[in-house]
C-alpha cells in the first residue's frame, strides 16, 4: 500500500521566518478581537464580524464559530487559489487565530481596556491592521471573505475590491440591524483603519520619492544630481506630442528629505526643465544615498 503524501515540498528553514510572522499576526488578531471588537460588538465585516453577530445571538464561542465558518473558505481556496500551498498556511493561520480567540478570552480583560467606543473602533482597526499585515507578509491571508471575493474576481471579472466591499458591507449591514446603526458606523471606522494600517505594514512607509525630469540638458542635470545627491540617474528619449520635439527624460530615486535639494539642483542646472516627483515605498539595489 502506497503512503499518501502531500504533493508539495516545504523548505522549513526558509519558511520559518514566514511562520513566525503568521503566528505573531494570528495572535495579534485574536487579542484584538477579544480586547477591542467583541466587548462592544464592533463587527467590521469578514468572518470575525459574522462570528461576533452569531455569538451575540446564540452565545456560541466566537473562536469555534469562526473556525466553522472558515472551513468552506478553505475548500474554495484549495480549489481555486493555490491548492496545498494555500491550504497549509491558511489553515495554520485559521487554527491559531480561531483557537487564540477562545483561549485568550480567559486571560485578557473581559470588558476590554476602554469603554470609549471610538477608541475601540480606532484601535480595533489599528491593531487588526498590524495583525493582518503580518499575516500578509508571512505569505497568506486568513481564509475569510477575501477568499470569496478573490474567487468571484476570477470567475466573473468583478474587481476584487468591489466584491470585498459588497461582502463586508453586507455583514456590517446585518450588524447594524442587530446592534444598531451607530455600531455599524463604528464598524466602518474600524474597517477603514484596518485597511490603511494593513497596507502600511505590508508595504512599509513611503520613505523614498521618484523623480521624472524632462530636460534638454540631460548631461548637466544628471551630473549635478550624481555629484550633489549621490544618486544614479537613468535616461531615455521622449517626444513632446504638442511641440513634436524630442526631449530627454531622466529618472532617479531619492530619500524623502532630499526632495527640496533635488528641486533646487535641477532648477540651477536647467531652469526650463519639467519635474514630476511621486511617492515610493522602497528602493532595492542601485544607487540611493543613505540619509544620516
Amino acid at each position: 500500500m502506497e503512503r499518501f503524501t502531500i504533493p508539495i515540498q516545504v523548505n522549513w528553514r526558509k519558511a520559518l521566518p514566514d511562520y513566525v510572522l503568521l503566528t505573531v499576526g494570528s495572535l495579534v488578531l485574536a487579542a484584538n478581537f477579544d480586547i477591542f471588537l467583541k466587548p462592544h460588538n464592533i463587527a467590521p465585516g469578514g468572518v470575525s464580524g459574522a462570528a461576533i453577530i452569531i455569538h451575540h445571538l446564540t452565545g456560541w464561542l466566537p473562536g469555534a464559530t469562526m473556525l466553522v465558518l472558515t472551513l468552506p473558505m478553505l475548500v474554495l481556496g484549495f480549489i481555486y487559489l493555490g491548492r496545498y500551498r494555500f491550504l497549509i498556511r491558511a489553515s495554520y493561520v485559521t487554527l491559531v487565530y480561531s483557537l487564540g480567540i477562545d483561549l485568550l478570552a480567559g486571560v485578557l480583560p473581559p470588558g476590554g481596556v476602554t469603554r470609549d467606543l471610538m477608541l475601540d473602533a480606532l484601535y480595533g482597526g489599528i491593531v487588526g491592521g498590524i495583525g493582518i499585515g503580518c499575516v500578509y507578509r508571512g505569505g497568506t491571508s486568513p481564509a475569510g471573505t477575501s477568499v470569496i471575493s478573490r474567487v468571484l474576481n476570477l470567475k466573473t471579472g468583478i474587481p476584487n475590491s468591489q466584491a470585498y466591499m459588497v461582502i463586508d458591507g453586507g455583514i456590517i449591514l446585518i450588524a447594524g440591524l442587530v446592534f444598531g446603526w451607530e455600531m455599524a458606523l463604528y464598524a466602518f471606522v474600524t474597517l477603514f483603519m484596518w485597511g490603511l494600517v494593513a497596507d502600511y505594514v505590508l508595504e512599509g512607509p513611503s520613505v523614498i520619492r521618484t523623480a521624472f525630469i524632462i530636460t534638454d540638458n540631460p548631461e548637466e542635470v544628471s551630473e549635478a544630481l550624481s555629484t550633489n545627491l549621490g544618486v544614479g540617474v537613468t535616461a531615455w528619449t521622449g517626444k513632446g506630442m504638442f511641440t513634436k520635439t524630442d526631449h530627454t527624460t531622466l529618472f532617479c530615486a531619492i530619500k524623502r528629505p532630499d526632495v527640496r535639494n533635488l528641486s533646487s539642483i535641477v532648477n540651477q542646472a536647467d531652469p526650463k526643465s519639467f519635474v514630476v516627483i511621486v511617492q515610493g515605498h522602497q528602493a532595492m539595489r542601485g544607487r540611493l544615498k543613505s540619509t544620516k
